[in-house]
């Protein structure tokens, strides 16, 4: 039976992991042993005991993979190399995600992309007074919205280095965005970008200075491509994302694939977009080994889900946006269908 070596067990991982595990020895490398719907990471900083409905271990809804936890260091055409031990492939997919390039050197900034840190610093969070969140775009502004909403006894303030929150949205999600946060209280500083820490104040390129008891981090999303450089230099793009064909192929190499937000393609980088790249790639390795024709991968804008706490929400699809409780409830149910999915596996 064919190696199929995947790094990475994010939405795109953990996908093609299921969906070819009955087919091929599937190795699935990650650095943590479990699965983790990240669009429900930010309700864990206000309701702690959320975490129990966004993880589940790998092993609960692998049957057959080998699950390996842990950090590659290099990949070459035949094999990667983990903590010094080789593990040769057939076939390799990368789906490493990405993570937040930090411009503070100090312990008490908060990665939105660890999910332990936002559990751990849920005690800091409630005897806090002044939050300050760094970066206006979706991540900022659902975290933003869920601590405002669980709290009113705190001074929230967003910096955001644009002239408009989740700018890349339709006008009418960033208006209601917008209008949402001020009138919860939070107060929004367009045009200025937090470049150094001292202490409990943070200074912004104008020059201007704001006091917070707990930082979040909520920009500067970097692709994990480390292990890239030794020997595929040149597949990464100015933003260090793996260059892919239209069957989301390395170029040049037959039997190496990417999926999910390490990946080149323009488009959103969501778990709906990082799914339909891995359902390409099941497909185009399946075909490769039954000599058949593979199939194209055509970015495209879908529907969005923003969430504004528990009980409000967007839902931007083209020119189709609408707000309140469905989109809210939307969210909760693409949560449930999604981890209902993995535990009947």
């Amino acid at each position: 039976m064919k190696k199929v070596v995947i790094i990475g067990g994010g939405f795109a991982g953990s996908y093609i992991a299921r969906k070819l595990e009955n087919k091929f020895e599937v190795v699935l490398i990650d650095s943590k042993d479990y699965f983790e719907f990240t669009p429900g990471i930010l309700r864990t900083i206000v309701e702690p005991s959320h975490i129990r409905n966004i993880q589940i271990l790998h092993t609960h809804y692998l049957k057959r993979s080998k699950v390996i936890v842990g950090c590659v260091d290099i990949i070459t055409k035949e094999y990667i190399t983990l903590e010094n031990n080789k593990i040769y492939f057939d076939y390799l997919v990368i789906c490493s995600g990405s993570s937040y390039n930090v411009p503070f050197k100090e312990k008490d900034i908060i990665k939105v992309t660890r999910a332990k840190h936002l559990r751990d610093c849920y005690d800091d969070l409630c005897k806090a007074k002044e939050v300050l969140i760094i970066g206006g775009g979706l991540v900022g502004v659902e975290l933003a919205a869920e601590i405002c909403t669980h709290y009113d006894d705190k001074k929230i303030i967003i910096i955001h280095s644009k002239e408009k929150l989740i700018e890349r949205n339709h006008e009418k999600a960033i208006r209601y965005a917008e209008k949402f946060l001020k009138r919860k209280g939070v107060k929004i500083v367009y045009a200025e970008r937090a470049i150094q820490k001292n202490k409990n104040f943070f200074l912004t390129d104008k020059g201007n200075k704001f006091k917070a008891d707990m930082a979040f981090l909520c920009t500067g999303i970097t692709p994990n491509y480390d292990f890239m450089k030794p020997n595929f230099p040149k597949s990464l793009n100015k933003k260090n994302q793996i260059i892919v064909n239209e069957y989301l192929q390395l170029i040049g190499e037959r039997n190496i694939f990417a999926a999910g937000d390490i990946t080149d393609r323009l488009e959103e980088k969501t778990a709906q977009n990082a799914e339909r790249q891995s359902q390409i790639v099941v497909n185009n390795i399946i075909a490769l080994e039954n000599k058949e024709k593979l199939k194209d991968y055509h970015p495209r804008t879908g529907p969005l889900v923003i969430s504004l706490g528990k009980l409000d929400g967007i839902f931007s699809y083209k020119n189709l946006n609408f707000n309140g409780i469905i989109p809210a409830f939307l969210k909760f149910f693409i949560e449930k269908r999604e981890m209902w999915k993995l535990k009947t596996s």
